[in-house]
């Protein structure tokens, strides 16, 4: 089944954008549990689990690449912050965090996480790379928190359980984009998007509220990890070429999941408010999440658009 932006309340995207920057409130989409989630585009996931908000790979700056050109992503291009665009939601109410999770170390999921750290003095989580990276951005770092994949955490009124994870392999030698490591520095502050590596991957499950998701960043996954979980939602990116049995596996060994929302589908060059597929990716996990699990819910968000599980 397909749940689209017309169901539930849920808004298009150039009228969500629109209501938020004009200061109105965004109804939610109606639901069985306390969990409200909002796609900021990208892998970038506001989770509000009653008054505590967690957010997933914040990326709202969405600054030009060339990713989704025949040339692909310029490696030279500048790191830049938007700083006006994230302080706007921000003043606005429309924006806070008590956790943010970095999946990985990519510039389309990094890049924005230390200023909004620095405002919103949230705890950071991400592996040794990854704390490195945002340090020599200017993050405050006594709000890294370090993790490896494994953790399972508890706070007031939600869990956090980090999973190791693997990143989307690509081309004829199925390879990871910037790839690489870094230790714990504050010297070498990252200028271009070919500095900010990858650093290893993690996946999350955030529960709270009566309900869970996990979140994987990239198109790949470390099955033994997921072995039991069983989370309401599943925040999946389209690809996975070459994974085997990318999506029937995923989901055969969670279960069969409530609900399947797509992530990290759209076109980030552009900016939020015009969600767009740059080649046809939406569709095909659509028809392959409908042929491996035909009781799921297919969920698909536009930009600031809500949901409720």
């Amino acid at each position: 089944m397909d749940k689209g932006v017309s169901r539930r309340g849920l808004f298009g995207a150039g009228a969500a954008a629109a209501a938020i920057l004009a200061g109105a409130p965004i109804a939610a989409a109606a639901g069985g549990s306390g969990m409200v989630l909002r796609w900021w585009g990208n892998n970038g996931w506001e989770i509000r689990i009653g008054a505590k908000t967690i957010l997933i790979d914040p990326w709202l700056t969405r600054f030009k690449t060339g990713t989704y050109t025949s040339a692909g992503a310029d490696p030279r291009t500048p790191l830049s912050v938007n700083r006006a665009l994230i302080d706007g939601y921000l003043d606005r109410g429309f924006l806070r965090a008590d956790h943010i999770l970095v999946t990985h170390g990519h510039y389309d999921h990094l890049t924005d996480v230390p200023y909004l750290a620095e405002l919103t003095g949230a705890t950071v989580i991400g592996t040794e790379t990854h704390l490195s990276l945002m340090a020599a951005l200017g993050a405050p770092e006594d709000q890294l928190a370090i993790a490896t994949g494994g953790e399972d955490l508890t706070f007031d009124g939600y869990s956090i359980r980090v999973l190791r994870s693997l990143h989307s392999a690509t081309g004829t030698r199925a390879r990871v984009a910037f790839p690489g490591t870094r230790p714990l520095s504050r010297r070498d502050r990252p200028r271009v998007i070919a500095d900010l590596l990858e650093g290893g991957t993690l996946a999350y499950v955030v529960s709270g509220g009566g309900a869970s998701v996990l979140d994987f960043g990239g198109s790949n996954y470390v099955e033994s990890e997921l072995a039991g979980l069983r989370p309401d939602v599943v925040l999946l990116p389209p690809g996975g070429a070459k994974v085997r049995e990318y999506v029937p596996r995923l989901l055969r060994v969670l279960g069969n999941p409530r609900y399947v929302a797509a992530t990290h589908w759209d076109d980030f060059d552009l900016p939020l408010g015009q969600a767009h597929d740059p080649n046809g990716g939406l569709e095909v996990l659509r028809t392959a999440v409908a042929a491996a699990s035909p009781g799921s819910e297919f969920v698909v968000l536009d930009h600031l658009g809500e949901f409720t599980p």
